[in-house]
């Protein structure tokens, strides 16, 4: 069960809406510690004074802003803690926006947001209402001193908030030097043309779990194998792949490989469908065969009936009826019969 990490209310007009934070993501970062490689001890990290040498008591450390190099502004404890935002304990929403006028890139950290304590009924409302609206709040709210900026939208049966980066913290693209200018580089229709036909080849829903941090798993495979006493080869370094001078060979050869693997995929799955069909059919003249077996034994059997049934009537013609009446049996009867025939004669 997740534990909320901070405790408040919505506030929007007039409204209170009482809710509990919970963090959405939980990093699966492999961590490692570092260790004395001779003693396989965890080393510790001190703060020393590198023109004394001698550790610093952490009292006596002080926060600096570095004007130049080895210039800094000294600040002290007391000064930021006046300058603590003040903690409201509120998400204070100023502006309902449009989902697709945020750009991705200002999203920071994403949140749950589940009502807290009496506050369903106004939870399920604002979720609800800006659902219909297609809105999404913008608001401001003071975590762990710190104040953030905040996008809070429906997400199913619960509202999602994500932290977002300030407008100034944002790196503008155009300061880039190595991307050229559109009126730069000539494209042409044919080129576009294939790009866009490789994209379109490649084109498939969004399925977040076909996703996989495959280079996570790796590494805890390997730490499973050495903690088992298993010996690691490292294997050699791949070889990068050279870039491709002739741009239209790259998409041109990019398309054929895709469809070079969808139509493994089609054959793959047509020879499995024939191998099913076949083992159907193997199956069905399997189950026919049994079946003409069975009603040739039934044939035997009605054979061996009739043949009962002659020899019962020739019995009866050989010694009369009454013979065989009173032994019972149709070959007793023809059996006690001629017996009694020789013996008139």
């Amino acid at each position: 069960m997740p534990r909320s990490i901070w405790t408040g209310a919505i506030s929007f007009g007039l409204v209170t809406v009482p809710v509990k934070l919970y963090s959405a993501v939980q990093r699966k970062t492999v961590r490692f510690h570092q260790l004395n490689q001779q003693t396989g001890v965890r080393i510790q990290q001190k703060r020393v004074d590198p023109t004394t040498g001698e550790e610093v008591p952490y009292e006596d450390v002080v926060k600096g802003y570095e004007l130049t190099p080895d210039r800094y502004v000294v600040v002290e404890p007391t000064e930021l803690e006046a300058l603590d935002p003040k903690k409201t304990k509120t998400i204070d929403i100023e502006d309902f926006v449009d989902l697709a006028e945020i750009d991705p890139i200002f999203y920071d950290h994403p949140y749950y947001l589940a009502p807290g304590q009496g506050g369903a009924k106004p939870y399920r409302l604002l979720l609800e209402a800006m659902r219909e609206t297609g809105k999404v709040a913008i608001a401001r709210v003071v975590i762990r001193s710190k104040e953030q900026l905040v996008a809070i939208r429906p997400m199913g049966d619960v509202l999602a908030m994500a932290t977002m980066v300030f407008a100034d913290e944002v790196v503008d693209a155009d300061r880039l030097d190595e991307v050229p200018a559109a009126d730069d580089i000539d494209t042409t229709k044919r080129e576009v043309d294939m790009a866009r036909q490789l994209i379109d080849s490649l084109a498939a829903p969004f399925e977040p779990g076909k996703y996989r941090d495959t280079y996570r798993e790796e590494v805890l495979d390997l730490i499973e194998r050495k903690a088992q006493g298993e010996e690691i080869a490292v294997q050699p370094a791949a070889e990068e792949p050279q870039p491709v001078p002739d741009l239209m060979a790259a998409l041109k050869a990019s398309i054929d490989q895709v469809r070079g693997r969808e139509e493994a995929a089609a054959n793959g799955s047509g020879e499995k469908s024939a191998a099913t069909k076949d083992e159907g059919r193997d199956g069905a003249r399997g189950g026919s065969s049994g079946a003409k077996g069975g009603s040739r034994a039934k044939g035997g059997s009605s054979g061996g009936s009739r043949a009962k049934s002659a020899g019962s009537s020739k019995g009866s013609k050989g010694g009369g009826s009454s013979g065989g009446s009173k032994t019972g049996g149709p070959k007793k009867s023809g059996g006690g019969s001629r017996p009694k025939t020789k013996s008139s004669s």
